[in-house]
Formats: structure tokens, sequence, C-alpha cells
């Protein structure tokens, strides 16, 4: 049971990572634990025993009975327990636990409309997972209630940064873009994959830019490459490039053409 005095539970204070587990693999463990680690630094926390995350995770994934399920497995750090206020104690002691779900890959493309909310590219939380994720909360919500799946956030100077859960790509005469990390994104990690497999040039646009796009997709741990059906309500063609994309990175293509 969480402590009523952690400050994960009271503050946002802590880190998370959430894992694709496939038939009981956990795909990219290595790199997720290494941005945690590297998120750690940046809060000023120890960071987590590798021995002690996996196991935790592997645990998590066998107690719900999903060896051989597509799970996604959330891995979260607190900062542990703290007196009232914002000061940690002298010697902080995280908490560490693991939570797995069954996750069904999508199958249908995304439908994204631009949200009112602004990402904090100002911030150090905008380019870490950290457990105050209310803006995407938010950002998700605007989304949805209009009837899309997704948001696209900008950032305070109306710059695109990225889905409320997703890095965002789009492709205009062939050539890929994706918002820089300066502008509030996240360093996700199929957003290496993708630019480690393809020539992707980062830039910072503001939301007209994407008036000229041919397709779009979107990425994460856990859709891998998901391709965007529609932005605002305008319709896109299903990409043979997003799909090639999505085979050189060895991530199924989720939810090709037009949405049921």
């Amino acid at each position: 049971m969480i402590p009523l005095d952690d400050r994960g539970l009271l503050l946002g204070d802590g880190l998370f990572e959430t894992v694709l587990s496939r038939a009981g693999d956990l795909v990219a463990l290595g790199e997720h634990l290494e941005r945690m680690a590297a998120g750690c630094a940046v809060l000023g926390l120890p960071a987590p025993d590798r021995r002690e995350a996996e196991a935790l995770m592997r645990r998590a994934v066998s107690d719900g009975g999903l060896d051989g399920a597509r799970a996604a497995v959330r891995l979260t750090l607190t900062a542990g327990s703290g007196g009232r206020g914002l000061d940690r104690p002298d010697a902080p002691a995280p908490w560490m636990f693991a939570t797995a779900a069954a996750s069904a890959a999508p199958t249908t493309p995304a439908r994204l409309r631009v949200s009112s909310v602004a990402r904090n590219a100002g911030s150090p939380a905008s380019r870490l997972k950290t457990l105050a994720y209310l803006d995407n909360v938010l950002a998700r919500r605007e989304a949805t209630a209009a009837g899309a799946d997704e948001a696209v956030m900008l950032n305070g100077r109306g710059h695109v940064a990225c889905a409320a859960a997703a890095n965002l790509f789009w492709i205009v005469g062939g050539q890929v873009f994706t918002p820089a990390l300066s502008c509030g994104v996240l360093d996700g990690i199929v957003r290496r994959q993708v630019m480690a497999a393809v020539a992707v040039t980062e830039v910072a646009v503001s939301a007209p830019a994407l008036a000229g796009t041919e397709a779009m997709f979107l990425t994460n741990s856990l859709i891998g490459v998901r391709e965007v059906a529609s932005l605002d309500g305008r319709m896109f063609e299903p990409s043979a490039q997003v799909a090639q994309i999505a085979g050189l990175i060895s991530s199924p293509i989720h939810g090709g053409g037009a949405p049921a």
C-alpha cells in the first residue's frame, strides 16, 4: 500500500516507464531502465537497482497471468516518504513497484486533434516521464470529447511538441520530420529507433506548418508505429512510406487505412 506521505502520491515526485511485454519478453528493457536512471539524475534521486526493477516487472507479468500475452508493464519509482512541504528528506528512500495489464495493439489509425492544453517546454519535466502527467490527461480528455483518439500538444511558443502519450512524426515531400527535443519532447524509445532507421529532420514549427503534410504517424513503446488517419478532420491516405518505416524498425504497423 502506498504510504499516505509518499511524495509521488502527494507531489508527483517520481518517474515511470511503460514497457511492452510480448510473450514474457520485456521489449527494450535496457533502454527503458537507462532512461529512468537518466531521469533520476535530473531529479536528484538514486537510480533504481536494475535487477530489482526487472524482477518486479517480471513478477507483475507472472502474477497477472500474462506470461504468454501482450501486456503493458509499468515500473513506477517514487521519491518515497517525506514530511510536509516541498523539501525532501536529506536521504530520500525511493519506493519502486510494477504493475501489468493486458494491452491489445490498436487496429485502426489514429484520429488527432490539436489541443488547447499547452506543453511547458521550459520545464525539465517535459523531457522526462515524471508522475506529473495532468496536462497530458487534460489534452487527451479534450481530444476524445471531440471524437478523436489522441491529442496533438503545442508548447507555449505555439510549436508542435508531441501527442499526449506518443511522439509525433509527419512526412512532406517524402521527407520525415519530428519536433525537436527542445520543444518539450520526451526522448522516446521508438522515436530513437525511427531516427536510427531513416533520415529524420528535427524542427520547431507551428501547427500551420502541418498543412502540407502527406502522412503522419505516432510512436511509443506500446503501439510501435501507428499511422494517423486525420488531423482536425483532414483525412490522410494510407502511406506506403509509413509502412516501410514500421518494417525497418521491426514494429508492425497498426491501423493502415481509414478508420472503421
